[in-house]
């Protein structure tokens, strides 16, 4: 896509984050502007404009871009606000998900595949647009938020766990593919955040969705950080967190999914 003509009036780096309504994609695009970037930012709903007030109130200049990333349309609107620009695009944090709880049989179709659209196809169609450039420039930081579900198969969560295990390994083979062109990617992946995925995802009856959660702030600080300092991945959390992280490494995935299963279940937090 060619750019547009210059619309920036600013000599800050430039950053661009994905899911930035609430949460922790809100989270990342404030960590950038407190760090000195101005911000791209991009979602779906109108809740966005809110986001981005809050983000200019960090000194930062922030262009909103309201946008399906489902559709191939919505990623070359982000893309095109990205090269309109036209300065380097220092980072990119693929944040947007979505997820679905429930039994995989019982799901709509349409509401699974929406998620694959969403997370993993608008997040390839986006990385492949935005790593050429920075592969040309080369120089760039592109975050992943992943999760430490990427790790476990996910019963009652089968689609959405699917999804992240994809972009886990999406990312830790563009990192081998980038290693000398002066790209870094990094993955971040949190346990269960206090964010309105789980409201949204129907699972406020699960033993997960009642659990306790870390605070969205906290993660994007420790992804932000890992970013900057060039690290491959990060899990984002406290401590029971990152506790489980590093059991899911060594815990055979039957017993995984056995474990998924009963936090994810439906009325299993009853």
């Amino acid at each position: 896509m060619a750019p547009a003509s210059s619309t920036h009036h600013s000599s800050r780096p430039l950053a661009a984050v994905t899911g930035v309504s609430s949460g922790i994609g809100l989270e990342l695009a404030v960590q950038l502007a407190e760090r000195g970037y101005d911000v791209i930012v991009g979602a779906e709903d109108t809740a966005l404009q809110d986001a981005a007030d809050r983000v200019r109130q960090c000194g930062a200049e922030v262009r909103t871009v309201q946008c399906d990333l489902r559709e191939a349309r919505g990623v070359a609107e982000m893309y095109g606000a990205i090269a309109a620009d036209r300065r380097p695009l220092d980072v990119l944090a693929l944040n947007a998900g979505i997820g679905a709880g429930g039994a995989f049989l019982d799901n709509e179709l349409a509401d699974e595949l929406a998620i694959i659209d969403l997370n993993i196809v608008s997040t390839v169609r986006l990385a492949k647009l935005v790593l050429r450039d920075m592969a040309a420039q080369g120089a760039g930081r592109v975050l992943v938020t992943s999760s430490i579900v990427s790790e476990m198969p996910g019963p009652y969560h089968a689609v959405y766990n699917a999804s992240k295990s994809f972009l886990q390994s999406f990312a830790e083979a563009l990192q081998e593919e980038l290693r000398d062109s002066g790209v870094t990617l990094t993955s971040l992946m949190p346990g269960p955040t206090d964010t309105e995925f789980f409201a949204r995802a129907g699972m406020l009856d699960t033993a997960i969705g009642q659990g306790p959660k870390d605070d969205p702030a906290d993660v994007a600080r420790q992804g932000i950080e890992a970013l900057l300092s060039g690290d491959s991945r990060v899990t984002g959390g406290g401590l029971k967190t990152r506790v489980q992280d590093i059991a899911a490494k060594v815990t055979p995935d039957k017993v995984k999914a056995v474990l998924h299963r009963g936090l994810a279940e439906p009325c299993s937090g009853d």
